[in-house]
């Protein structure tokens, strides 16, 4: 990474010199532009300067990865296998226990586990919580019988639920999948304590890092630590390196029997017409051309965090957040999602993200006001966790039966606000301008947003 990049990421906390694209004006209803504001930074991020120039930097020298003999492939090699031990070093993985295997984003790398698991574990339980990404919940429920750790009334998991469930399962249970931070509320898992308690029972613990890695320090931990992480999984493109990167972090044993499940080109060492060797992880694991350009981007993107330093970038987002609750809780008219954080260490637990509804409004009215009259862009629905907000919205079965016999009924949902690196105090104040005028407004398409518990 260019070194021009250090002086500047220490002497601010105003980090938007360090981006592309975050001023493009986006047009207005009434067919001005505005420079854009993105509060949707929890769907994907707009890209460092950092990853781009070396993008550009690096491409002169692009080649293939692994067993060529030319200089540009020796570099490109060198390049792609240098990237896996800082991916490791970022997230504090255990170099003699686990392998990193690249892939596309976590959904790849949580239905590869999903694969993986289930060929050593049939008939095992996984656990699963009712606050998970779709990502985190579908690719077990169509291999494993699951069960639901439960939530409290603010949405976060309720951990003498997760003992109950290990101790009537007596053994059974091989995994506990978690999200290391909530994509709906931000509440941050305690994963090391679900860790330490899930391994205490015999089960190993995957957590989805898509929205915890890119905003607060993670360390998966040793092995001989009972807290530590057996599974992480993270994107590229939720930490500002676009171009299809992502991660899987594991134990080597969990890789080393079986076919992977996609074979081809750069898994096999030797194949006759009926038999195979298969090459050890990760490169089993990662059939054909690697996509060494989005490793590229990831890894100029970490070194670039990791210069600014996770744990300010987790104090510039915790202080939005307490900046935008403070604005947010006068206004009136708003049901909030999650519960509202009332001190440091309350805010110390969560992600820079907030769902709520206006009263009487249907979401996507306000998101495409938002959009349309102040060039504000957040994310509306259920966000990819629709049993989540169903039991934070209190739909019953019953309404969702509806929803399911006719899907062309309004959503059920909320807005959801999620802050990057790069956003700041004003754009919050833009923010507030225009919903206040929503809430003066009241326009609305029919749908009613249910309160909160």
């Amino acid at each position: 990474m260019n070194s021009r990049f250090f002086p500047i990421i220490h002497r601010t906390n105003n980090y938007r010199n360090l981006f592309i694209g975050i001023d493009s004006p986006v047009p207005l209803r009434d067919g001005t532009s505005i420079p854009g504001v993105n509060f949707d930074n929890g769907a994907t991020t707009p890209p460092l300067l950092s990853v781009m120039e070396e993008i550009s930097r690096f491409a002169p020298h692009y080649g293939s990865v692994h067993r060529g003999t030319g200089y540009k492939s020796i570099i490109s090699s060198e390049i792609y296998e240098q990237a896996r031990k800082e991916v490791l070093r970022f997230v504090g993985g255990d170099y003699q226990r686990d392998t990193v295997i690249f892939v596309k984003n976590t959904t790849e790398a949580l239905n590869k586990l999903a694969n993986r698991l289930y060929s050593k574990h049939k008939n095992g339980i996984v656990l699963t919580t009712w606050m998970e990404h779709h990502s985190n919940l579908l690719p077990w429920r169509e291999k494993f019988k699951i069960d639901y750790i439960d939530i409290d009334e603010q949405g976060r998991l309720k951990l003498d639920d997760l003992q109950t469930k290990l101790e009537r399962y007596q053994g059974l249970v091989k995994l506990v999948t978690v999200s290391g931070a909530s994509n709906v509320t931000g509440h941050r898992n305690h994963i090391h304590q679900i860790a330490e308690i899930a391994h205490r029972y015999g089960a190993k613990i995957c957590v989805d890092g898509a929205q915890l890695v890119p905003h607060a320090p993670v360390n998966m931990g040793p092995s001989n630590y009972l807290g530590h992480i057996d599974y992480l999984a993270f994107s590229g493109h939720k930490m500002y390196a676009p171009f299809g990167a992502g991660v899987l972090i594991g134990p080597r044993e969990t890789f080393e029997e079986g076919a992977p499940d996609y074979t081809g080109g750069g898994t096999a060492r030797i194949v006759t017409p009926d038999r195979v060797i298969w090459y050890e992880a990760p490169q089993r694991e990662e059939a054909g051309t690697p996509n060494l350009m989005g490793v590229v981007a990831l890894l100029a993107a970490i070194r670039t965090l990791t210069a600014i330093g996770m744990k300010r970038i987790q104090s510039h987002e915790e202080e939005l957040l307490a900046y935008t609750y403070e604005k947010l809780r006068w206004l009136g008219g708003l049901y909030f999602y999650g519960g509202i954080p009332l001190n440091k260490e309350q805010l110390s637990q969560r992600i820079g993200v907030i769902s709520f509804n206006v009263a009487g409004m249907y979401h996507q009215d306000v998101a495409e006001f938002l959009a349309q009259e102040g060039g504000i862009s957040v994310r509306n629905g259920c966000f990819c966790a629709q049993p989540y907000v169903q039991r934070l919205l209190n739909i019953s079965r019953e309404q969702m039966e509806m929803h399911l016999y006719n899907p062309t009924l309004p959503q059920p949902g909320m807005v959801r606000l999620s802050f990057g690196l790069y956003n700041t105090k004003e754009e919050i104040d833009r923010l507030m301008d225009v919903l206040s005028k929503i809430v003066r407004k009241k326009t609305w398409s029919g749908a009613v947003a249910a309160p909160p518990h």
